[in-house]
């Protein structure tokens, strides 16, 4: 058995319209905010304390779970920046056709 591909399936992709590549941006800037939330309350868990601790871990700790927010959403790896994207897009109005607004 064999498949074919046809015309859509190997046209490329037309790239986005400025205001898609903004809301991707805005949604996975979200997401790093959600993820940062989360795992400063996470952190804020206490499981019996420290043994080594102070400020300066603190600090070290909250600069890790900021880097890691941000990796996570620049990545996609919980996919929530895509369907806030998906989701919102169809508030966007599309480009007209005719070349005017």
């Amino acid at each position: 058995m064999t498949l074919s591909l046809t015309h859509a399936a190997t046209a490329p992709a037309a790239p986005p319209s400025p205001e898609r590549q903004k809301l991707a941006q805005a949604a996975r800037q979200f997401e790093a905010i959600f993820v940062r939330q989360m795992l400063s309350s996470a952190r804020k868990a206490d499981f019996g304390g420290d043994v080594l601790g102070g400020q300066g871990l603190d600090t070290f700790r909250t600069m890790q779970d900021e880097r890691f927010a941000d990796i996570a959403a620049e990545t996609g790896a919980f996919g929530m920046a895509r369907m806030i994207e998906l989701q919102l897009a169809t508030q966007v109005a599309p480009p007209s056709r005719s070349g005017r607004e």
